[in-house]
């Protein structure tokens, strides 16, 4: 605002004549783009498959959470059966159970072995030492242990062997502990640590393992 005093108009050249602009087309209009819903959130994997064994939620209070590397649904190939070179030291005929590697060695001669890969105790379910093959079993019947059935009183008091039995094809037993070689109906386990103790191995490889090693055999877990 002015003060109040006169303000002299300042005569102005008179503004020059332009043209007219040119008319253009209004820009077309574009429809509003497609409001997409947010992606789904997914709860994070777990660490590692559940035992079917295993009360669900139930863990033991004196060993810490550890968690490994999440399974897939596929095996992972290098756990394939194959022929290898082996120095072990141990003879012909001997099962090598090597629980870190997670691979089963039968040993052959002239220094080769036959190995297999294996599912193993998950921690606090490991295990070492030398057993013999006691028994050997088709198609299993499998009675959960007392103990389990403290931990897992849902689980069946006796299941009738077939592929729904998780003893799989077949079961080479270990002395007179409660642990097993046998097959399993989950493949996708085999390289993993997710057992209570037993040794897993695809349904093809342990009825492979179960015709080439009599009762008798020795076995090495380490």
């Amino acid at each position: 605002m002015h003060s109040g005093d006169p303000v002299p108009v300042r005569a102005q050249a008179p503004q020059q004549a332009y043209e007219p602009q040119q008319a253009y087309a209004p820009q077309q209009a574009y429809a509003p783009q497609q409001a997409y819903a947010p992606q789904q959130s997914y709860a994070p994997q777990q660490a590692y498959a559940p035992d079917p064994f295993e009360a669900p939620g139930a863990r033991r209070a004196a060993l810490p959470e550890v968690r490994e590397e999440g399974i897939g649904r596929a095996m992972d190939p290098r756990f394939q059966r194959q022929e290898v070179a082996y120095d072990g030291g141990q003879r012909p005929g001997t099962i090598v159970i090597d629980t870190p590697s997670r691979f089963l060695y039968l040993v052959q001669p002239g220094g080769r072995a036959l190995r297999y890969g294996i599912g193993v105790g998950r921690p606090g379910f490991t295990w070492s030492g030398m057993k013999t093959v006691s028994a050997k079993r088709e198609w299993p019947d499998w009675t959960p242990p007392a103990e389990m059935l403290r931990r897992r009183p849902d689980l069946p008091r006796h299941m009738a062997g077939g592929p729904a039995n998780p003893l799989g094809a077949r079961a080479l037993y270990l002395g007179s502990s409660l642990y097993r070689i046998h097959g399993t109906n989950e493949p996708h386990t085999i390289g993993q640590s997710v057992s209570s103790g037993c040794i897993r191995m695809m349904n093809e490889d342990v009825t492979d393992l179960y015709e080439r090693v009599p009762v008798g055999a020795r076995v090495m877990v380490i």
